[in-house]
């Protein structure tokens, strides 16, 4: 199911969706907790972003294990590009939770800004802004470490 599209590897085309949802949840977010004269404009795209993201970047893990699978049955490659791979490999998880983590709390700091107190509003914006923070950092680690075990010489 993760495997291809349309004949091409799912996983270099699921990836770009991830790189653009989640940076977007990360500062949607944080700009929605942190300035609250325009949490009326945002809500609804910080509420479709919390759904995009972690789904994006489940896809993109998944995509990534089928990708790894169809191209190194035998096993990895020795010596660079084997650590190369793996390196990449290990930010999948974080950045899988971070985005769900971030997501969770951006849909409870919508829920709280309108529903809740603003004690309760500013617990979450500071839980979000470090969700966001996390999910930026793994979301880049994973970027980098991924196009550097495609393209290192």
């Amino acid at each position: 199911m993760f495997d291809q599209i349309l004949g091409l590897p799912a996983h270099p085309l699921m990836i770009h969706a991830a790189v653009i949802f989640i940076p977007l949840l990360a500062l949607g977010s944080v700009v929605y907790g942190v300035v609250p004269r325009v949490r009326p404009s945002i809500a609804w795209a910080v509420v479709l972003l919390a759904i995009a993201a972690p789904v994006t970047a489940f896809v993109a893990k998944e995509s990534g294990e089928a990708f790894l699978e169809r191209m190194f049955a035998a096993g990895l490659p020795e010596g660079a590009l084997g650590q190369r791979i793996t390196e990449h490999e290990s930010y999948a998880g974080p950045l899988v939770l971070s985005s769900f983590g971030l997501a969770v709390s951006s849909l409870l700091l919508v829920y709280s800004s309108r529903k809740l107190g603003k004690t309760t509003t500013a617990i979450l914006t500071v839980v979000t802004v470090v969700l966001a923070l996390a999910a930026g950092y793994y979301v880049a680690r994973a970027g980098h470490s991924g196009a550097t075990a495609a393209w290192a010489r």
